[in-house]
């Protein structure tokens, strides 16, 4: 560092902030530094970096699946924040949702040397009633029931729940079918209790429920028995995926969307403005559940208070074309 700043004409504190990314460096002289670097062959050395300043500039990532759009898109919104922060990320993927995998992704990760963990928890536990993290870890969970017993960063499922199924009462509709996801499911499971407790205080009929995966299949077959009912003029579907096989099993046995039946998704996945028709949906703000999650974790990581409980990020309808009143009886 010595030998880049006299090559540089700069002092080392500007070699120190160049190299770390700092703001607040002239152009100019940021250029020079980095002439420098080059013409030496000077390479930043991260680990002992961390060593000297007790962090590692890094955020652990535990997760069971990337399959899922929500998993996907919130990794994806933490990994850019964190970036904005200077941190990078290191995901660890659970083969199993056990007590047992999650401590195990612990010790993975203390060995790689992480600052802090985001634990997207979508799946209840096979093996424990609720989860336990390891004593004094800093820590943020997303999307599970942990209570107040750690910070929690969540989607509001259920007004998302209740804004679609309102928006299809409103529109005249007796009752709501509802396609729900897996039924280990955190998300899916507040989605489909907040459908029932719409219908519920609304005085309307609970139909029976759907159960599906999120896939698109799992969407279709229940499509095809929503189809066989002359009596559905409406259904909510727990995600965007298995609206689309709704829309199309509605189509192949001639109910019109919305003519016929109204289809309302949940997630605003990019491809649901070109849905046949386009599909209303519910919001979910993933970027925003990114920035709090590591808002959150950074806070912990400095010694800033960042008490237990959940924070929830709104959700919004958007409406398109697959919702109308009902048909004329």
């Amino acid at each position: 560092m010595a030998d880049v700043a006299r090559l540089a004409g700069v002092s080392s504190q500007t070699v120190s902030r160049v190299s770390n990314g700092h703001p607040g460096v002239v152009d100019a002289t940021r250029q020079q530094v980095l002439d420098a670097m080059k013409e030496l062959g000077y390479r930043p050395n991260s680990a002992a970096r961390a060593l000297k300043r007790g962090e590692f500039r890094t955020i652990g990532v535990i997760l069971f699946t990337l399959a899922t759009t929500g998993n996907s898109r919130t990794v994806e919104a933490i990994a850019n924040h964190a970036a904005e922060q200077g941190y990078a990320i290191t995901l660890i993927p659970v083969a199993s949702p056990t007590q047992d995998g999650v401590l195990g992704a612990f010790t993975r990760l203390g060995e790689l040397a992480v600052d802090g963990v985001i634990v997207i928890m979508e799946v209840h536990l096979l093996d424990a009633v609720a989860l336990e993290l390891p004593p004094g870890a800093q820590v943020v969970v997303v999307d599970s029931d942990a209570g107040d017993r750690y910070p929690v960063v969540d989607t509001d499922q259920a007004d998302g729940a209740r804004q679609a199924v309102s928006h299809l009462l409103e529109l005249g509709h007796h009752t709501v079918r509802h396609v729900s996801g897996p039924a280990e499911s955190f998300s899916a499971g507040r989605r489909a209790q907040a459908w029932r407790d719409v219908l519920t205080e609304a005085g309307r009929p609970v139909p029976p429920m759907l159960q599906g995966d999120w896939s698109a299949e799992s969407g279709y077959r229940a499509g095809l028995e929503i189809a066989a009912d002359p009596s559905c003029t409406a259904v909510f579907t727990a995600n965007d995926q298995m609206a689309l096989g709704v829309l199309r099993a509605l189509h192949e046995r001639g109910r019109r969307v919305p003519e016929d039946v109204s289809v309302v998704g949940f997630d605003d996945i990019p491809d649901a403005v070109s849905y046949l028709p386009p599909l209303t949906t519910i919001h979910q703000d993933f970027a925003e559940m990114g920035r709090r999650c590591v808002d959150r974790l950074l806070h912990q990581i400095r010694g800033e208070a960042s008490p237990p409980g959940r924070a929830l990020v709104p959700t919004r309808l958007v409406t398109r074309e697959s919702t109308a009143p009902p048909p004329a009886s």
